[in-house]
């Protein structure tokens, strides 16, 4: 049986109902968070604001859902897309659409202060390691932490609860996000090693949209051309941060 969005056209929809519909956890900063006044922040919400602008339809409303429910979340039409650092991996990619990359980062591994046997992912081995549930920190501690025993959480917040209180050993996550659950929560926790894994992140659809597709990829295009993703990032993210130029070495280690 067809859903809505295999049926519809997704842009014009939007368009005619002057709201576009993406999904984010709100719980991943600084990438997706909320604010003082519990309205959604972060790097990924200014960048789809200025999608939402930029095709056309500048009412975003943001739906806060898990990354476990990303993918069918689309297919089930409770949003038109997914914007929160979602890595686009090729079982992901069978399931959805992936639009232009906008932003890229590095996993690593945090443990607490007081820790001295854990120094880089060799050293995992047998330990409790945290991750959020059906992230690509998941997917790729599944498939290259085999030794060890990997715990799954909904959001970071609750992982490096556990890592603060002792537990779990270790937690795999982003650079940024792991030092803001740090700073924000005042925890005892460190990175240790080389960073695991660089990742781009990119907008997510349901497949079969390609007017949709080709709007938010001009729209990011054109964001990376005039300066609009380096300002975002600088302002969320850090100033020291070259998001554009960090997406391009990514892009270019992948092929």
């Amino acid at each position: 049986m067809p859903t809505l969005a295999d049926a519809a056209d997704l842009l014009a929809q939007a368009k005619a109902k002057h709201v576009l519909r993406v999904a984010n956890t709100q719980s991943s900063p600084p990438w997706s968070m909320l604010d003082a006044d519990n309205q959604p922040t972060g790097y990924d919400v200014a960048v789809a604001k200025e999608v939402g602008k930029r095709i056309g339809v500048p009412d975003v409303v943001f739906v806060a859902d898990s990354f476990k429910n990303f993918v069918e979340g689309l297919k089930a039409d409770k949003y038109d897309l997914v914007m929160n650092d979602l890595t686009p991996t090729p079982e992901r990619a069978k399931q959805v659409d992936f639009g232009e990359p906008y932003g890229v980062e590095d996993f690593r591994i945090f443990v607490r202060t007081d820790n001295s046997d854990i120094l880089d992912q060799a050293t995992l081995k047998g330990k409790r390691v945290g991750v959020t549930t059906g992230s690509s920190n998941e997917s790729w501690a599944r498939a290259h932490l085999k030794d060890s025993d990997i715990r799954t959480y909904d959001n970071g917040g609750m992982v490096f609860n556990d890592l603060g209180s002792g537990r779990i050993d270790a937690v795999i996550i982003s650079h940024f996000g792991g030092m803001k659950y740090a700073n924000v929560n005042h925890l005892p926790v460190k990175e240790v090693g080389e960073p695991l894994i660089y990742q781009l992140s990119a907008p997510a659809m349901v497949k079969g949209q390609p007017a949709l597709l080709a709007a938010v990829n001009k729209a990011i295009a054109d964001m990376m051309a005039d300066g609009t993703l380096e300002r975002i990032a600088k302002q969320y993210v850090g100033q020291n941060y070259d998001m554009p130029g960090t997406i391009a070495k990514a892009k270019a280690q992948k092929e």
